[in-house]
């Protein structure tokens, strides 16, 4: 008798301080509606120890255009000398779950990166059988306890060769009723094994998880709806000031170059009133499919206002934004467009050579602009 009262209590406990975990993690996400963050605390509720406790966690989202299941992220270690440091840091700083919360906006402005968290964001599978057990896991709802020992077949899947994967729980996530991505949850260092305990609790707190992925990306959707120009789909010139300030952190941060591109569609006013407003915007759109044909992926391509657009390119010196311009300049050129030749004007200041904050950078690739016009026009012109 007295040892079942015994384990009574402990289950009580237990059941306690994970009803507690559930609240606090639930309270924690409802203070953001960013993806990246509401993430991050899902991820972190399912690894910290005064969360679910599990070793790792990842989590892939489906991109529908390019066919892909990509890694997001992920939370945890490579191996257990890693998984010991980690732990002994955190138990030496005796952080809580909200500072492991706020650990992420520090982790974003040094531009550091865990390697278990680069090694997800690296990963990327095609959206068809040949990604086995994601794929086959997206359109089933519900979580799967996998122990590889048990499926043979499995051990030659490619995320569980990936992540040297044994025994996980996999679960898809369904937002408005489709499969939106997946997530893994294992214990790779301490072996522990999962019990229906600790399933019956992930479930509870995936279900919570989902609401606040689904309010984070209709808040995502309202975001870029606000920030695009209604005319070239380009960003707006609120994005551009926002993005700017953010992207020179960036560079402050990690001892990087930036550069700004300021473009100039030249006599456009005169084709305007030759041609008349609806096939100036139609002009306008085939230019910025055009400027953005030249582009990286990286980067952030505004149109800033009337026939003026601006480039901020990450990571790139004054050398490499003046090819870049060159190249832009030249396919403007080139191009046929509604019958009629366009060329473009170019602007060019780098960071931190030119100018160390947003103002003077776009100050001066104005006046390189400017400078641009004043020599002729259909030019590049560095500060």
């Amino acid at each position: 008798m007295e040892n079942e009262i015994k384990r009574l209590k402990i289950e009580l406990e237990k059941s306690r301080f994970q009803l507690y975990v559930f609240y606090e993690l639930t309270k924690a996400m409802r203070t953001t509606l960013r993806l990246e963050e509401i993430i991050y605390i899902i991820l972190t509720g399912l690894t910290a120890r005064q969360g679910l406790g599990f070793n790792r966690a990842v989590i892939f989202f489906i991109d529908e255009e390019a066919k892909k299941i990509n890694g997001f992220m992920g939370m945890g270690s490579m191996d257990s000398k890693e998984a010991d440091e980690i732990w002994q840091h955190i138990e030496d700083e005796e952080k809580d779950l909200y500072d492991l919360i706020v650990n992420y906006n520090r982790l974003k402005e040094d531009g550091t990166k865990p390697k278990f968290m680069k090694l997800i964001q690296s990963l990327s599978f095609p959206l068809n059988k040949k990604s086995g057990i994601l794929f086959e896991n997206l359109y089933q709802k519900g979580t799967k306890y996998i122990k590889i020992k048990k499926i043979t077949k499995l051990i030659g899947d490619p995320i569980v060769k990936k992540l040297e994967l044994e025994e996980f729980l996999i679960c898809s996530l369904w937002i408005n009723e489709k499969p939106t991505g997946i997530i893994i949850v294992d214990n790779n260092i301490t072996k522990k094994l999962i019990e229906d305990e600790d399933i019956k609790f992930f479930n509870m707190f995936i279900e919570q998880a989902s609401g606040a992925i689904k309010n984070s990306q209709n808040f995502e959707r309202t975001l870029t709806k606000m920030h695009t120009d209604s005319l070239t789909s380009l960003w707006n010139y609120g994005y551009f000031q926002y993005k700017l300030d953010e992207e020179i952190k960036k560079a402050q941060s990690l001892d990087s170059h930036l550069s700004v591109l300021m473009i100039d569609l030249d006599d456009f006013k005169k084709f305007n009133d030759t041609n008349g407003h609806l096939q100036g915007d139609d002009a306008l759109q085939r230019i910025s499919l055009a400027l953005r044909e030249n582009c990286r992926k990286i980067d952030i391509l505004c149109r800033y206002g009337g026939e003026e657009f601006a480039l901020i390119l990450p990571a790139n010196n004054k050398k490499e934004a003046g090819r870049l311009a060159e190249r832009i300049r030249k396919s403007i050129e080139q191009k046929n467009i509604l019958n009629n030749k366009f060329t473009v004007s170019i602007g060019l200041s780098t960071y931190p050579q030119d100018a160390q904050d947003k103002i003077n950078l776009i100050r001066k690739a104005d006046e390189a602009l400017y400078e641009a016009k004043r020599k002729g026009k259909n030019k590049v012109i560095p500060a």
